[in-house]
């Protein structure tokens, strides 16, 4: 909400899986990766057809995609998200850092929330198996 958007610590009390899907998926995308060195851990992101900026980010291993739903299809993901918005989308691969993508995508670093959302962000990805377990 604008309320959330405006007011950093109101966004972040919100439920962890609220948290990481409306504002904080590339830190979850990006600590995703981090936490799984051994793993070819990409990194992509949708954005509507006729857009620049991205809308959700997420990570991916194989055709598996990790999200604040858990690991999933990544084709299931893609199509949800379609289906949620109501217009064409495309998936990009990302490959720059967390930090040139939240300058090129106009997103927050993790100093820019109202505390470090990465430790939380470990601790939901741990929470949930990943497909290669």
């Amino acid at each position: 909400t604008q309320a959330e958007r405006d007011d950093q610590l109101l966004s972040w009390r919100r439920a962890d899986r609220a948290f990481f899907a409306a504002g904080a998926c590339h830190i979850l995308a990006w600590t995703c990766r981090e936490l799984y060195p051994a793993q070819p851990i990409g990194i992509a992101a949708v954005r509507a057809t006729d857009e620049e900026q991205v809308f959700h980010t997420f990570a991916t291993w194989n055709d598996w995609a990790f999200d604040h739903c858990r690991w999933h299809m990544a084709d299931d993901l893609v199509r949800v998200n379609q289906d949620f918005v109501g217009y064409p989308i495309v998936r990009d691969e990302i490959t720059a850092d967390l930090a040139e993508f939240c300058r090129q995508h106009y997103h927050r670093l993790p100093h820019q929330y109202y505390d470090d959302p990465r430790p939380r962000a470990r601790e939901y990805v741990q929470r949930f198996a990943p497909p290669w377990s």
